[in-house]
């Protein structure tokens, strides 16, 4: 279950894709098919993908991505030690700077095991 942080988070990316849908033209609904497509189940499972696409957002520091992979990666199953340990390879990647965003991303992640969303003292 969602909770604030997650549901402002959809409601904002589900109002924001409208528009751009309502502009877009044959190669933005292509790499948006694209993108959809490329996380299904393969030779990798989805949940590998997820995380995967989890630790690329995170070292290129974009929250929305990191945020909409921390969602799929709970649809998918992944613990929170999986999330931990991807994470870690991501913090050494992508170095100090990324900090900010593994506080953020630890509070999205958070914010979808509590019912309600984050509580005080978690």
């Amino acid at each position: 279950m969602a909770g604030e942080i997650i549901g402002a988070f959809q409601e904002e990316r589900e109002r924001l894709n409208e528009i751009v849908m309502r502009y877009a033209g044959l190669s933005t609904k292509r790499f948006y098919s694209l993108d959809a497509q490329v996380y299904r189940e393969g030779a990798l499972p989805a949940r590998t993908k997820e995380l995967l696409g989890l630790v690329a957002s995170f070292v290129l520091r974009c929250d929305d991505c990191i945020k909409y992979h921390l969602v799929r990666c709970q649809e998918e199953g992944v613990t929170s030690e999986e999330l931990e340990e991807a994470l870690g390879v991501g913090l050494v990647v992508g170095g100090s700077i990324t900090i900010p965003h593994l506080r953020r991303a630890f509070e999205a992640w958070t914010d979808l095991q509590v019912p309600g969303g984050v509580q005080e003292g978690t």
